[in-house]
């Protein structure tokens, strides 16, 4: 490829090349990463902290390697020109879809009442008091939004479903998406690890990974790294929260139409279907597949469940290697202690409602 091949595809943007580049350093990546996973896995202490290297699963390899390479390219000045096969959102979405062809539509319909019933007392209580904390910290109203929305549904999906309905500056969700990889990577591992301490059967601890860590990368991640049963309920509380991040983009768009720009028109409940996750569908699609026998076979089970393993895999990487700092730089403090402190009021009140619902109201047996 000549010089002047390179420089004319760069003026035309981003292209199937960029794109192959991109998707080739993931995959190799995600394959080091389950490399690493391999090597530790069957060790009983690891360095004699009596950490099992059971704990070490692939998505922390994953994200791990990911956030290496993101200062690696970008130190180099080659992390624009692979950016657009980092597609962290895409690769979820494909694994998760796969995670409802391994679970019972029975499962679902029985964590589901109890999937509502959390999911809407965490978003309406951490959104409120995250909203309130914010103006106490003189956040601009914008960020507020962003912030709250990302802290109490789901983290980066929601906070830019949120900044389409308020309207908010391009700086304010890279900074509040910065905000929500920083704390989901360390939550990913940590809350596993309190579960374990704690002694919490799986199903109320996959609910507390879906009610507290913000990302559902993450909280795949954290039941992957607890348990099957962990990553099944975790994956169903935190899908059960997205659904509701249209109902949420509706409303902000509402207030703001209406109370912040004074605005006399409404927004059309056509929002409502635009910010709903489609993804959600095919998710309970595959599963009423699997509960139907069409999936009943060792080798497909096996098959997809391996294919599920490595989309969660590459999106991880693509989760490390889509971090931006940056941000932090010009929005200062003031969101990060807010945020930090939401984080923490979530964390206790997603253990309480956890114990509460899947531990005495809503068991759940696998």
């Amino acid at each position: 490829m000549t010089t002047s091949t390179i420089k004319q595809e760069q003026k035309a943007g981003p292209g199937v090349l960029n794109f192959l580049v991109g998707l080739a350093i993931v995959v190799a990546l995600a394959f080091l990463a389950r490399w690493f996973k391999d090597q530790v896995y069957g060790i009983k202490d690891l360095g004699g902290l009596g950490i099992p290297g059971k704990v070490l699963e692939f998505p922390i390899w994953a994200a791990l390697l990911g956030l290496i390479f993101n200062y690696i390219l970008k130190a180099i000045k080659f992390f624009e020109y692979p950016k657009p096969g980092f597609r962290t959102e895409l690769f979820l979405k494909i694994g998760l879809v796969l995670l409802g062809a391994g679970i019972s539509f029975k499962v679902i319909v029985t964590a589901a009442s109890g999937a509502i019933i959390q999911g809407i007392i965490m978003v309406a209580a951490v959104y409120m008091f995250s909203w309130w904390l914010g103006g106490k910290f003189g956040l601009p109203d914008t960020l507020r939004a962003v912030m709250s929305t990302a802290v109490s549904i789901c983290g980066v999906s929601a906070a830019i479903a949120a900044a389409g309905s308020v309207l908010a500056k391009k700086e304010e969700i890279t900074y509040v998406t910065a905000l929500v990889i920083v704390t989901a990577l360390p939550l990913m591992v940590i809350a596993p690890l309190i579960a374990g301490a704690l002694n919490m059967p799986e199903a109320v601890a996959g609910a507390w990974f879906g009610g507290n860590v913000d990302t559902t990368a993450a909280v795949v991640g954290a039941g992957t790294i607890y348990g099957e049963t962990a990553q099944q309920i975790a994956s169903i509380v935190k899908q059960t929260q997205n659904v509701l991040i249209g109902v949420v983009a509706f409303l902000l768009a509402l207030y703001f139409t209406t109370v912040v720009e004074g605005k006399k028109e409404k927004p059309s409940a056509a929002i409502i279907w635009q910010r709903f996750p489609k993804f959600v569908l095919g998710f309970l699609v595959a599963s009423l597949i699997f509960t139907l026998g069409w999936i009943n076979s060792d080798t497909a089970g096996k098959a997809i469940g391996g294919m599920k393993d490595w989309a969660f895999c590459l999106a991880f990487v693509c989760m490390g290697l889509e971090l931006e700092i940056s941000g932090f730089k010009k929005m200062g403090w003031a969101p990060v202690i807010v945020y930090l402190i939401v984080t923490i009021f979530n964390t206790l009140l997603a253990l309480g409602v956890s114990w509460l619902i899947f531990g005495w109201l809503f068991p759940v047996s696998l």
